[in-house]
């Protein structure tokens, strides 16, 4: 015998299933819509937030098996023994690079040939890379070249097709190391490209690409590379036996075996905490352009969920009175979102999944060491899960809580529709008022709160996506913020050897009408603590000085003074006004830091790591120098191409000044960052302006369906319809207006506060951002936007018979 309750249970599923039968024949149309707006949001979702996760992870995901380097040192000497190095217990593995370049033969911008590896460590016990396409290159052949990830995109081919290596001459390099020269006259090889390899040292640049020769290159030529006798020389790349706790032990055993203080030592863990911020930044950002549309979502799928539910409700109102509990007839309006959910939930993972091809964005892809499709289980389940859940809830919630409306529950008042009366304003315009800020109960009630929050989140999103857009722009264009204040240097030697007509160059290059300032700079390596390297230039001009970028304090003026980049300052963890010990090869001597800023970019250091002190300051600490160069600013008005090919010539006439190389520096690599996520903001602010337009449209035409009785007795009572046209613009002008009043200044606030706290942690120098014309225009064209919104919304109530409408309710 069956019992009552499982009677009663087949019943309720029978009905379920019918009732759902019915809803899928009947409303087929929106349901599908339905699971498109839910397939489109749940995918723009999912994917930013796999793409965020996956663009965070890209570099640590990198080091993972490719057995990275711990350090690189620097001691740029010709004929280093590095025999003696390996022999350290302190190190596991050595691999060789040779500071001498050749030259890729190519009319492709942004190639270039890598550092020659010296040994055959390269690839196999050092920076054991991810192999892209092809294979590694035989270390005996040196016909056989690998390249990084960039470069098929910039040279149209890949592995299988040649490439020309044009090597130096031995009287080319005797004469002078320049790693980047051109136009070499050496011997040519015909090389083919067998590999396309990605490890955390041999990553492009962006927009760039590179060209790595085998070790049977330097094996074979190696004079070309060190000339005869040698000047060039051979760095390396180190992993330690421990990893970074290991780095105090090893700096000084080198300094020991080599009686050495002053050899420059990079640290990985420095560079990984580089990536690891800037890929967080670009992470954070589309967690940010997630969320928004996932506000957008809410307010835009959740009304169409809430009107599905509520229209569901209203039709079960015969069966409430057959004995259909309030639960099961809540549980039953949900069952078609539901479904809709489930479709479109299925749809937006898959669509989610398909556009992982294309992530992660920015600096992350240049890390990324598997690219194309990639499943993220935790993030496409997880949030297809949640879409189903949120929206079944939804649709269950309001269909609750329209099943336990109180009909008599008083509505509450405006005090701003209170005002406008006691003011006499027009009936149309308090009316508007009414419909904007009052509920209302009942049937006719109105979702007034999600149009004003819709209206000034829009507000406040677009302007502070746009004043934050503005700094962005700004640093995106603007080498200063990166403490880049010159156009051009010149480069007058290395190892403690420049060339005699650095002085008369230095004059007649600030003789140039259209210089404005030169500062010379020489450049050493000191210690700081046990593992710290520290940049320094030593300045000196012979008439206006280079514009410094001081974040804090001031520029050295003393000898015994200095300036530090930010991020050295922070990781040494001084401030202005205190004092820093610095050993170099003269000895340990303090320095008093008297600003905090940035310093030139170098190939021994970033704008934000080293220090700057005078000329005497620079000589109370170093014998020689590793570099001695001059930073060169142009006037305003000069073009700087025109000046730099004038001072150019101006040298090539001085003896001995066509040895000076005059050159533009490259654009910081922050800058180019920084470019990465420049259409994110905008894209953000196109979101938040999608969930003010759709907020303040479903309010409108909410109001036009819900109050027609309303409005059918006012033009009873004798409004005509231009006035009934009137309620509707007042109310989209009342929502567009209360947006204003709280999104400009929260909008133009909250957009500062974000730049700053980027600004802080890129670093870059923060200069307030101004997004002047969106401050101009946000307020016309909310109110123009609000009011084309209500032009159909007022069309439409002046369509109804009055009587028709009053004869039916």
């Amino acid at each position: 015998m069956t019992r009552p309750g499982t009677r009663a249970g087949t019943r309720a599923l029978t009905l379920h299933r019918v009732w759902l039968g019915l809803e899928v024949r009947r409303r087929w149309r929106s349901l599908a819509v339905l699971a498109l707006l839910i397939a489109f949001v749940t995918g723009t979702v999912l994917a930013a937030a796999a793409g965020a996760r996956r663009g965070a992870s890209a570099y640590q995901r990198l080091l993972v098996g490719t057995l990275p380097a711990d350090i690189v040192v620097l001691p740029n000497q010709p004929d280093f023994d590095w025999d003696r190095i390996r022999a350290l217990p302190e190190v596991a593995a050595v691999s060789t690079f040779v500071v001498g370049g050749f030259d890729v033969k190519t009319d492709k911008p942004g190639i270039y040939a890598s550092f020659p590896p010296g040994d055959a460590e390269v690839f196999r016990t050092v920076e054991r890379p991810v192999l892209l396409a092809g294979r590694l290159f035989d270390p005996a052949r040196e016909d056989e070249v690998v390249v990084s990830a960039g470069y098929p995109a910039l040279a149209g081919e890949g592995v299988g097709s040649r490439v020309t290596l044009q090597l130096p001459t031995v009287e080319e390099t005797s004469g002078g190391i320049n790693p980047m020269a051109t136009g070499l006259r050496g011997p040519t090889i015909e090389a083919r490209v067998v590999g396309v390899v990605r490890s955390p040292w041999f990553t492009d640049p962006l927009g760039s690409g590179f060209v790595v020769g085998s070790p049977a290159l330097f094996a074979k030529y190696a004079d070309n590379f060190l000339g005869s006798p040698h000047v060039g020389y051979v760095n390396a790349l180190v992993r330690l036996n421990g990893g970074d706790a290991t780095i105090p032990a090893f700096k000084a055993a080198l300094a020991r075996v080599t009686g050495q203080q002053n050899i420059d030592v990079w640290r990985r863990s420095d560079t990984t905490a580089h990536y690891d911020q800037v890929l967080g930044f670009e992470a954070a950002a589309l967690l940010a352009f997630a969320v928004a549309a996932l506000a957008a979502a809410t307010v835009l799928v959740g009304q169409s969920v809430a009107r599905y539910a509520t229209a569901t409700v209203a039709e079960l109102d015969s069966l409430r009175s057959m004995g259909l509990t309030r639960r099961r007839a809540a549980a039953i309006a949900a069952m078609g979102p539901a479904l809709a959910a489930v479709a479109g939930a299925v749809a937006g993972c898959f669509a989610a999944y398909l556009s992982s091809a294309w992530l992660p964005i920015g600096t992350a892809a240049q890390f990324e060491p598997a690219p194309g499709l990639r499943l993220d289980p935790p993030v496409l389940l997880g949030g297809g899960l949640a879409a189903i859940a949120l929206v079944t809830v939804a649709a269950w919630t309001t269909a609750w809580l329209a099943l336990h409306l109180n009909p008599a529950r008083r509505p509450v008042r405006s005090a701003i529709v209170t005002a406008a009366k006691r003011l006499g304003l027009p009936v149309p315009v308090i009316v508007g008022a009414r419909f904007a800020l009052e509920r209302g109960r009942g049937p006719a009630a109105l979702p007034v709160r999600p149009a004003l929050l819709g209206s000034v989140t829009g507000v406040l999103g677009v302007l502070a996506a746009f004043t934050f857009a503005g700094g962005v722009a700004d640093a995106a264009v603007n080498p200063a913020r990166y403490g880049q204040t010159y156009h051009a240097f010149a480069f007058f030697g290395l190892g403690g050897q420049s060339t005699p007509a650095t002085g008369a160059v230095v004059a007649a290059v600030a003789a140039d009408p259209d210089v404005r300032s030169i500062t010379e700079a020489k450049v050493g390596v000191a210690q700081a603590g046990d593992d710290i390297s520290v940049t320094l230039y030593g300045y000196r001009s012979p008439g206006a000085p280079i514009d410094q970028v001081v974040v804090s304090g001031r520029i050295p003026r003393t000898p015994d003074e200095a300036l530090l980049g930010v991020s050295t300052a922070r990781r040494l963890n001084v401030e202005v006004g205190e004092t820093v010990t610095l050993t170099g090869p003269r000895g340990r001597q303090p320095y008093r830091v008297t600003g905090i800023g940035f310093v030139p970019t170098g190939s021994h250091n970033e704008y934000d790591d080293g220090g700057v002190i005078s000329f005497d300051g620079f000589d109370r600490l170093f014998d020689s120098y590793k570099f001695h160069l001059a930073l060169i600013a142009f006037g305003a008005d000069a073009d700087p191409e025109i000046v730099l090919t004038r001072l150019k010539a101006t040298a090539s006439a001085i003896p001995g000044g066509g040895d000076v190389d005059l050159e533009a520096p490259e654009p910081p690599a922050k800058l180019m960052e920084i470019q990465n996520v420049q259409p994110l903001p905008m894209v953000l602010a196109g979101f938040l302006a999608l969930l003010a337009v759709g907020a303040v449209g479903h309010a409108l035409a909410t109001a036009v369906r819900r109050r027609r009785h309303e409005v059918a007795v006012l033009r009873a009572l004798g409004m005509t319809r231009p006035q009934t046209r009137v309620i509707v613009l007042a109310q989209a002008t009342l929502l567009a207006l209360v947006g204003l009043a709280f999104g400009i200044p929260l909008g133009f606030a909250f957009g500062r506060v974000l730049w700053r706290v980027v600004a802080d942690s890129t670093p870059l120098f923060y200069q307030p951002p101004l997004a002047l014309w969106a401050l101009l225009l946000v307020g016309p064209a909310a109110l123009l936007v609000a009011n084309l919104l209500a032009a159909w919304p007022a069309h439409l109530h002046t369509r109804p018979r009055v009587a028709h409408v009053l004869r039916a309710e």
